[in-house]
């Protein structure tokens, strides 16, 4: 029977209620075959304890103690209160960011309790650990501790961020910190992508960070935060706090509104009005933050906040303050844990206010100074072209840096055209040999439509960031064989309707290659089978 069909609306068929209703395993002995593998681990440590200044020789514990079970009337807080690891000595500070050298060399220092945002001459800060103090334990004993920490529920140990707590707010309680279990997020092995797309990309993978309670990574930047405002908050402060704001454009919000409202602390949120997703918008609402839709971009909203900021007790939420970066840069030390503390050749991330890609650079180098790994990767910041201030400033030579007016991306979080960590990212990519790339939006949408095709469900940001894999590709830059680590930032399903709006077509002046729309066809045999004989290709 000739069937009827024709292509229907995609957001038709989403509004309507009625119309709702074996590729080979994973051998890692393949993948790592000619790679340098780590010495066996000479220190063991339970699950729950921090390093003990106690035993400067490291004297291997052979016997394992027992946990009791709490009591049922306590919970993991409180439990960790009443077992609380003795002062480890480690500590860390605000010091003034050196473009030259990453922490400068002056005498200008700050306590993380002080509420400063920028040094005396007005640039950046940066969180400084004592690293001579960590330095007294071995590479192979961080390296077995933090192993030994995931997947456990002891607080807040537990946590992807938390388990590093000793590189992270080394001398915050246990009962101060607020936390969601962020992190351990999953590292998806994308092999029919790279096989079949890439040339023959066998060691290609994507750290999903959007697997995350608010659905991005900026998750692991504000536990930190809120957590060391709860630490505040509970402190005899001249001024008290009265809230946490930032200005975002969209996940920024969701996560500082999930974490204070964990904490009972109010949070205050700028957008700027119609700029980010109808999913963006309703998480910080849920959440009960006071949300201020402002008519201007991203650029006005940090703007403004730093003013209300400066006059009001509230506190800086947005990565100017470099507490989130300590959460951010836990990423990195999973991929690390991840790949058996093996060193990946590429890591590409998107870029817009440049904080991560700094984060990212600051886990990896923190990791080879400690000894744990002996290299760090190269690393690519991806920025969409129509908020690419980073791009043009590389391409400058490094000579020449101008911020902009971002034009509309579908990769909005990062629609940023004045970013206040353009000085960190620089410092991360020259450390580094890295490069910084662009991709249009034609290139972003279609790179992460293609993704999608092959098991993912990626971000338009994550489309840059593999739009730049493309690219990098083709160039030769990025070998075939080489280890890769394309960092998905985000959820998709925060980005459901650019999804609909691709695969519906109805976007001007993009071909939607990668569309797939659904198919309209009359409710009987015949015409059904005529469709799958179609789109089948004849292989019935």
């Amino acid at each position: 029977m000739a069937a009827t069909t024709a292509t229907s609306s995609l957001s038709f068929l989403v509004s309507q209620p009625h119309a709702r209703k074996n590729e080979s395993n994973i051998r890692r002995t393949s993948l790592v075959q000619n790679r340098r593998r780590r010495a066996p681990l000479s220190v063991s440590c339970t699950n729950s304890s921090s390093p003990s200044l106690s035993d400067p020789d490291l004297t291997p514990n052979k016997s394992h103690p027992v946990k009791i079970r709490r009591a049922a009337d306590e919970d993991i807080r409180e439990e960790a209160v009443r077992r609380r690891d003795p002062p480890t000595g480690f500590s860390a500070w605000y010091v003034p960011f050196s473009s030259s050298g990453g922490a400068a060399s002056s005498d200008e220092r700050y306590s993380l309790d002080e509420i400063v945002y920028r040094s005396l001459s007005g640039g950046l800060l940066d969180v400084h650990h004592d690293l001579d103090a960590l330095r007294r334990y071995p590479g192979s004993y961080w390296r077995d501790l933090f192993d030994s920490r995931v997947g456990h529920t002891t607080w807040p140990y537990g946590s992807g961020v938390w388990s590093k707590k000793e590189w992270v707010l080394p001398e915050i309680d246990p009962e101060h910190i607020v936390s969601l279990f962020e992190g351990n997020s999953n590292l998806f092995w994308a092999e029919r992508l790279g096989r079949e797309h890439l040339g023959g990309m066998p060691d290609l993978w994507v750290k999903h960070c959007g697997i995350s309670h608010t659905g991005s990574f900026k998750d692991l930047g504000m536990t930190v935060l809120v957590s060391q405002v709860n630490r505040l908050r509970r402190a005899p402060l001249s001024r008290p706090i009265s809230g946490v704001g930032c200005a975002s454009t969209g996940d920024t919000s969701a996560a500082l509104s999930a974490y204070c409202a964990a904490a009972g602390i109010p949070a205050i949120v700028f957008l700027p009005a119609d700029r980010i997703s109808l999913a963006q918008l309703v998480q910080p609402i849920s959440n009960g933050a006071t949300v201020l839709s402002l008519d201007t971009d991203f650029d006005g909203c940090m703007r403004l906040i730093r003013e209300v900021t400066a006059e009001l007790p509230i506190y800086l939420a947005n990565s100017l303050n470099s507490l989130r970066l300590e959460g951010q840069k836990t990423a990195a030390i999973e991929i690390l844990q991840q790949f058996d503390w093996e060193v990946p050749d590429w890591v590409i991330v998107p870029g817009g206010n440049l904080g991560n890609i700094y984060a990212f650079y600051k886990g990896f180098e923190m990791c080879r100074q400690l000894g744990l790994v002996d290299s760090v990767p190269r690393l690519v910041c991806a920025q969409a072209s129509n908020a690419n201030p980073l791009y043009r400033y590389y391409k400058s030579g490094w000579t020449d840096f101008k911020p902009l007016t971002a034009e509309p991306t579908f990769a909005s979080a990062i629609q940023i055209g004045d970013p206040v960590s353009v000085d960190r990212a620089v410092f991360a990519l020259r450390a580094t040999n890295g490069i910084v790339e662009e991709a249009t939006e034609e290139e972003l949408m279609d790179a992460m439509s293609l993704a999608d095709r092959t098991g993912m469900f990626a971000c338009p940001h994550t489309g840059v960031a593999l739009a730049a894999l493309f690219k990098l590709r083709d160039q030769r830059v990025i070998g075939a064989n080489d280890r890769t680590v394309v960092v998905s930032t985000a959820h998709g399903l925060k980005f459901t309707q650019s999804k609909i709006d691709y695969h519906d077509k109805t976007i001007a002046d993009m071909q939607c290659r990668y569309a797939n729309p659904p198919v309209s066809v009359k409710a009987n045999f015949g015409a059904v089978m005529d469709v799958l004989r179609t789109r089948l290709h004849g292989s019935l």
